[in-house]
C-alpha cells in the first residue's frame, strides 16, 4: 500500500475518532432549545418540562428560548439557520414543523434542513358543540349538518391550523358543509362557543377539559385511535360512527441538518429514558399528551410521520385553497 494510501486512510480515521470524541463529551455547555411560540402555551409548557429533565440526565442546562410569529415558522427557521453541533434543539408539533411547508413559501425544507431526534407524543382532537346543540352524539351531528348545509359554523385558531384542517376533511368524509369563523387562537373561539356565537369546534382535546368538566359544553367523539386516559367517556371518531377519521397534534424535537449522528443518539436515548418515567407519564397524561410508543421513538419514525403527514395534508391544503402571506 503506498504511502499515500496510508495517509488518506489515517486522516479519515482521525475525522471518525474526532467525532465520536465529541460526541462523548457532549454536551460540554448549556443547549438552547428554540420554542415556536410564546411562553405560556401548551408547547412552551411541554419544553420547560422536559427542559428540566433532560439536564438532570445531559448535565447541562436546558436554556428555552421563545421564538414566534408566522405560524412558528419563524422559530423553526431560526433554528435550521443555527449551527448543527447539537447545542441549538428544535421543539415544536404538527402545526410548525409538518402543516407550515404547505401554508407558506418557506425559505427552507422543513422535511430536509432539520434532522429528527424523536416524536415526543400527540393529542387527538375533540368534536365539540355548544350546549344546546340539537345533537347528542356524532351521529346526530352529522345528521343535523346534512340537514342544515351551511347553516352551522365551526370555530378555528387560525386559518390554515389544526383544527381548520380537520374541519375540512370532516366535512370531505361526512358530506356536510358548514362555515369556518377563524381566530385568534382557541381561548377567543371557546367564549364565543360558550356564549352560543359558533355551534362547534375540533380542536385540541386539552384546551375543552374545564368546559367539559363544568358540563358546558357537549362532547361528540375523539379524533384519535384510542380513547384518551383522561377523557375515558368520550368515544374515538371510529367508535362513534366515523371509521377511519383520525388527526392528531403531535410534538417533536429536532436538530439541524448535518449534526452528527452519535449526538442525535445520544439525545434521543436521554428522551427516550425520559419518557419512559412513570412520572413523566403522569404528568403527560395531565396535559392531555400520548407519550409515544418505545418503537416508534426512533429518528426515522419522526421523519416518516413528517413525510406521511405531508403527503395527506398538504393536498388538502392545495386544493382547498388555503394560502398564506
Amino acid at each position: 500500500m503506498s504511502r499515500g494510501l496510508w495517509l488518506i486512510i489515517a486522516a479519515f480515521a482521525g475525522l471518525a475518532w474526532t467525532g465520536a470524541a465529541a460526541a462523548q463529551d457532549y454536551p460540554a455547555r448549556p443547549i438552547s432549545m428554540i420554542v415556536p411560540f410564546p411562553a405560556g402555551g401548551a408547547t412552551d409548557t411541554v419544553a420547560r418540562f422536559l427542559g428540566e429533565r433532560m439536564r438532570a440526565i445531559l448535565g447541562q442546562p436546558v436554556i428555552i428560548e421563545n421564538v414566534a410569529g408566522a405560524a412558528g415558522s419563524l422559530g423553526v427557521g431560526r433554528a435550521v439557520r443555527s449551527a448543527a453541533d447539537g447545542y441549538t434543539l428544535s421543539i415544536g408539533t404538527s402545526t410548525t414543523h409538518m402543516l407550515t411547508g404547505g401554508l407558506y413559501k418557506l425559505p427552507f425544507d422543513l422535511l430536509k434542513d432539520l434532522e429528527p431526534i424523536i416524536e415526543i407524543g400527540s393529542e387527538p382532537l375533540l368534536i365539540v358543540g355548544k350546549k344546546d346543540l340539537p345533537a347528542d352524539d356524532l351521529k346526530g351531528l352529522i345528521a343535523w349538518l346534512k340537514a342544515n348545509p351551511d347553516k352551522a359554523s365551526v370555530g378555528i385558531a387560525g386559518v390554515g391550523a389544526t383544527g381548520h384542517l380537520a374541519g375540512i376533511s370532516f366535512q370531505r368524509e361526512t358530506g356536510t358543509s358548514f362555515q369556518f369563523v377563524p381566530y385568534r387562537g382557541n381561548a377567543l373561539a371557546m367564549q364565543d362557543l360558550l356564549a352560543g356565537q359558533i355551534d362547534f369546534m375540533i380542536e385540541p382535546a386539552s384546551n375543552f377539559r374545564a368546559l367539559l368538566a363544568s358540563g358546558s359544553v357537549k362532547a361528540f367523539a375523539i379524533t384519535g385511535r384510542t380513547r384518551l386516559p383522561s377523557l375515558p367517556t368520550i368515544p374515538t371518531a371510529d367508535e362513534a360512527g366515523l371509521p377511519g377519521f383520525f388527526a392528531t397534534l403531535w410534538y417533536g424535537l429536532w436538530v439541524p441538518k448535518g449534526a452528527s449522528k452519535d449526538v442525535i443518539a445520544k439525545l434521543n436515548a436521554g428522551m427516550s429514558q425520559i419518557l419512559a418515567d412513570p412520572q413523566v407519564k403522569q404528568r403527560f397524561d395531565a396535559f392531555g399528551i400520548q407519550i409515544t410508543p418505545l418503537d416508534q421513538q426512533s429518528p426515522e419514525a419522526l421523519r416518516a410521520l413528517q413525510k406521511a403527514d405531508a403527503e395527506r395534508w398538504w393536498p388538502i391544503i392545495k386544493a382547498s385553497n388555503i394560502k398564506l402571506e
